[in-house]
């Protein structure tokens, strides 16, 4: 009797390929929506486990928020929320209140949800103009997207850029740095595998044996190799001959 592949037990949801709760500090999200403009400052830089960029604490009031910090900013810095708020690197504006072709990171996909795109290390957006429909924001990809106005974005960088610069040299760098995140390392090839784990395992040598090609309607137990694909193998240049 086969065994169910490891795609199949990560669907279960099992602690095994949960993302751990250790180490994570706070939701990382913008203030309540305010009419009034809101000042913070920068309290400490923090480092979260299975996060590249770092976090600033922001003391609002009596409230704490954790945002991805911006490059520049450092302990002290303060942070202004709102639509007074002065355009400085790393404060808190509505995208209808930035001006064009500025830098922006952290941009929420509907007003009030704290922030859901461009959070990675390193990147950044370009607001590329105003509308009346709405604010066209470039993301990283380079497509151009038509985002709500009253959505509220950080202006500067993303800190920790260049993270991918440093080489991991030694197999056990590679293992922490999935175990952080419960990433599954080493991943074991199918054809290594015995016959019950895999569709493509066993054998006296390592080859699938059977078709790589699989139909999308396949069961899960068999999906596996090159779902539905358009084409498969080296691609076929044609040779054109110049005519003199």
């Amino acid at each position: 009797m086969g065994k169910s592949l490891i795609q199949q037990r990560r669907g279960l949801g099992h602690i095994q390929y949960l993302a751990p709760k250790k180490g994570k500090i706070s939701p990382v999200t913008y203030p309540p929506l305010s009419e009034e403009k809101l000042v913070g400052v920068v309290e400490r830089i923090l480092h979260e486990r299975g996060r590249i960029a770092p976090l600033a604490q922001i003391k609002v009031g009596h409230t704490h928020y954790y945002l991805p910090a911006v490059r520049g900013i450092e302990v002290g810095s303060t942070i202004e929320f709102g639509p007074n708020a002065a355009q400085k690197n790393g404060n808190v504006l509505m995208l209808k209140d930035i001006s064009e072709g500025s830098v922006i990171c952290n941009i929420e996909k509907c007003p009030g949800d704290g922030g859901k795109l461009v959070r990675a290390a390193g990147s950044s957006a370009i607001l590329f103009s105003q509308t009346a429909e709405g604010s066209i924001v470039k993301l990283p990809s380079g497509k151009m997207v038509l985002m709500n106005g009253r959505c509220r974005a950080t202006i500067g960088v993303i800190a920790g850029g260049g993270f991918g610069e440093k080489p991991l040299l030694k197999a056990g760098a590679s293992f922490h740095k999935m175990k952080a995140k419960r990433k599954l390392y080493p991943r074991v090839r199918g054809v290594a595998m015995a016959v019950v784990h895999h569709p493509f395992g066993g054998g006296r040598h390592q080859h699938p044996g059977k078709s790589t090609s699989t139909s999308r309607n396949a069961p899960p137990g068999r999906k596996v190799g090159h779902i539905a694909p358009r084409k498969t193998g080296r691609k076929r240049v044609r040779k054109t001959l110049e005519v003199k």
